[in-house]
């Protein structure tokens, strides 16, 4: 009879398969970021020449740099055809100055050393995305390796829409997922730089391991995912690895999202998991994963050492003066992370980003006045660890190292502030805004679409004709062009766009009317508990 009862339960959703939600989402981030990876010229994401000349040498044997002389950081070699000169990006910190430097890399009189900074990172990441310099030389061996990197954290935001897609109650995931497509993150996926897939892998961590944790407690058959358990760990624990291994701080991230999902979801659901046997395999493997990266960061020496005070402002300062300064500048943190490109010499104007403001304040603001006292407690918890954690660990390292954050470090904090409302809308406790739902993620995704578009078009603007220049130069007489040409690119980035928030809105809609339906059909025929179909 128990056996009969369980099929009773509505745990699968009817509109469409997590199969196909997994490959709709990986295909329309893949193209975001691969179209980010063409516009952007070579080098002009933050760090992405010191990254780069990693991957390219770990792949050809050189782990980790050797000590030079007079060089300030590790070197490394680079195969003549992909020899390095400054001049590669001549326009960094001039906005008037195309993109059009006269000189590519590999081009004669190119240095075959570069000084990276970045040598003894972990080496997981630039395995997996350096292969392609083996291949192609110069600027192609650089898109390459972009894309790829681009296609491994299009893998992780289809892991987020799929466990987020996998339940029946989920009307206002595909809102709080939108924002794993903000520009300035597939910006990032599009580099060569573990910023990106950190986020990525924070992302499918986040609402994996939420969705693991409903499917321990099962107290509400609405929010059971679809997904088999040991699925749900195959992600978590995957996410989880590389989200630890992206870069030094990678362990810290760890801890701060698992205890942020442990606090959300509750005591009852953590000791579950915690006292379920064919959880430690994903435990331990977890663990294992942290627990390199820990040793691979202190016996590397990835760890900065002591900085000098021209190297970052606050240098020497106490735990208090470094705290303080970066709750000051968090507004300005909070502006990089949504619209300053390149290094930081390319930031798009406020009047530009007010779309991606306003839908992420209706997301954050229902989340925070309609729920109950304990969801608006965890909405807390979460925007208050987004907000605190950066001070709290550039307090603790400023007398080392200054202030060295920037606003991309924190995209795996706010991403998780969203995700997280969207989670809790989507609950038992967001119930009475459920008719909300529909109108407000219309708006909210085209909001958002707008702004990545104008966001795309204005930062290739600034390389293709400098922001002197008048719009119209863009077409009429373009001093740089990336492959496919400037304008073709932005037509497609429009209409993935709009592909995009067009399906992410549909499965709003399915998911809202699916949600409507079984509680229509509950009130006429009342489905048993899950505890008590498992009594």
């Amino acid at each position: 009879m128990s056996k009969a009862l369980t099929f009773m339960v509505p745990t699968v959703p009817s509109r469409g398969s997590p199969r196909s939600t997994f490959w709709i989402a990986f295909v329309l981030i893949a193209m975001l970021a691969t179209l980010w990876s063409l516009a952007s010229p070579i080098f002009s994401v933050p760090d992405e020449n010191a990254h780069a000349a990693k991957a390219i040498a770990q792949v050809r044997g050189d782990l980790t740099g050797h000590a030079v002389a007079g060089v300030k950081h590790s070197v490394v070699n680079l195969p003549a055809d992909y020899s390095y000169s400054q001049r590669i990006v001549c326009y960094l910190s001039h906005t008037e100055v195309t993109a059009d430097c006269g000189f590519e890399l590999g081009d004669k009189g190119g240095n075959a050393w570069f000084n990276t900074w970045v040598s003894a990172y972990n080496p997981i990441y630039y395995y997996l995305v350096g292969w392609p310099s083996l291949l192609l030389d110069g600027s192609a061996g650089i898109y390459a390796m972009r894309i790829v990197s681009g296609l491994l954290c299009s893998v992780f935001v289809a892991w987020a829409f799929q466990t987020a897609m996998s339940v029946r109650r989920s009307r206002w995931m595909p809102f709080g997922l939108a924002f794993l497509a903000a520009p300035m993150v597939v910006y990032l996926f599009g580099s060569v730089n573990p910023n990106g897939i950190e986020v990525a892998a924070a992302g499918a961590l986040w609402i994996s391991l939420l969705r693991l944790l409903q499917h321990f407690d099962g107290r509400d058959a609405g929010v059971v995912s679809c997904l088999p358990r040991r699925y749900l760990w195959l992600i978590v624990t995957v996410a989880s690895i590389v989200l630890a291994t992206a870069r030094a701080t990678g362990p810290l991230w760890l801890v701060v999202v698992v205890g942020l999902c442990f606090a959300a979801a509750g005591w009852r659901s953590v000791k579950t998991l915690f006292t379920a046997g064919s959880s430690y395999v994903g435990l331990v493997l977890v663990a294992a994963g942290g627990l390199f990266s820990i040793l691979w960061t202190l016996g590397g020496g990835s760890l900065s050492g002591q900085a000098e005070a021209a190297d970052a402002p606050q240098v020497g300062a106490s735990f208090v003066q470094g705290f303080a300064y970066v709750i000051r500048m968090t507004p300005d943190y909070f502006q990089q992370a949504i619209g300053y490109f390149s290094w930081l010499d390319t930031p798009i104007s406020v009047s530009a980003y007010w779309p991606f403001v306003a839908s992420l304040v209706i997301l954050v603001a229902l989340a925070f006045a309609g729920l109950d006292r304990r969801s608006v407690v965890t909405m807390g918890v979460v925007t208050g660890a987004a907000l605190l954690v950066p001070a709290l660990v550039q307090g603790y390292s400023a007398h080392q190292t200054g202030i060295i954050w920037q606003g991309r470090y924190g995209l795996f904090l706010y991403v998780g502030v969203t995700l997280v409302a969207a989670w809790l809308l989507s609950g038992r406790s967001g119930l009475r805004l459920a008719f909300l739902s529909t109108r407000l993620t219309w708006i909210g995704l085209t909001l958002m679409a707008c702004y990545g578009l104008a966001a795309f078009f204005l930062v290739l603007r600034r390389y293709v004709v400098g922001t002197d220049e008048s719009v119209s130069t863009m077409w009429e007489n373009p001093a740089w062009e990336p492959p496919l040409g400037a304008m073709t690119l932005v037509a497609l980035y429009g209409l993935v766009s709009i592909v995009f928030m067009l399906w992410s809105g549909r499965l709003a809609l399915r998911s809202a009317r699916d949600e409507d339906e079984a509680e229509a059909s509950a009130e006429v025929s009342p489905v048993p508990a899950a505890d008590s179909i498992r009594a």
